[in-house]
């Protein structure tokens, strides 16, 4: 199930933050570990996932820097600042809250668990 791109668009921030948190990837390399990391539920396209990317640079939650990689090649690797650290707890512990919301809103059971 593939969640629409409206409500994936709020969340994907910290989707984002929290795969960058485990380690710096470039652009084809963080699309992919959101999927599976998800298992293939939430997905994010070259169109959205770029054009984010640059919004928490410039905001300086993450920090892209240009890399050269064995076959020549350069790629741009992204790593999260210690900012979009602090940032992404703090939209961690709001997604929390609102997942509690939510199950008891639609009877889904026992509180979910960070």
């Amino acid at each position: 199930m593939k969640f629409e791109s409206q409500l994936l668009k709020g969340v994907a921030p910290a989707v984002v933050l929290e795969i960058l948190s485990r380690g710096k990837m470039y652009g084809y390399e963080l699309s992919d570990a959101i999927e599976k990391r998800s298992g293939d539920i939430l997905s994010l396209g070259k169109g959205t996932l770029y054009p984010l990317l640059y919004n928490l640079e410039a905001k300086k939650l993450v920090a892209g820097n240009w890399e050269e990689t064995d076959s020549g090649r350069k790629r741009r690797y992204y790593s999260i600042t210690g900012k979009g650290k602090t940032e992404l707890a703090r939209q961690k512990e709001q997604l929390y809250n609102l997942q509690q919301g939510l199950n008891l809103v639609f009877g889904f059971g026992g509180l979910a668990t960070v």
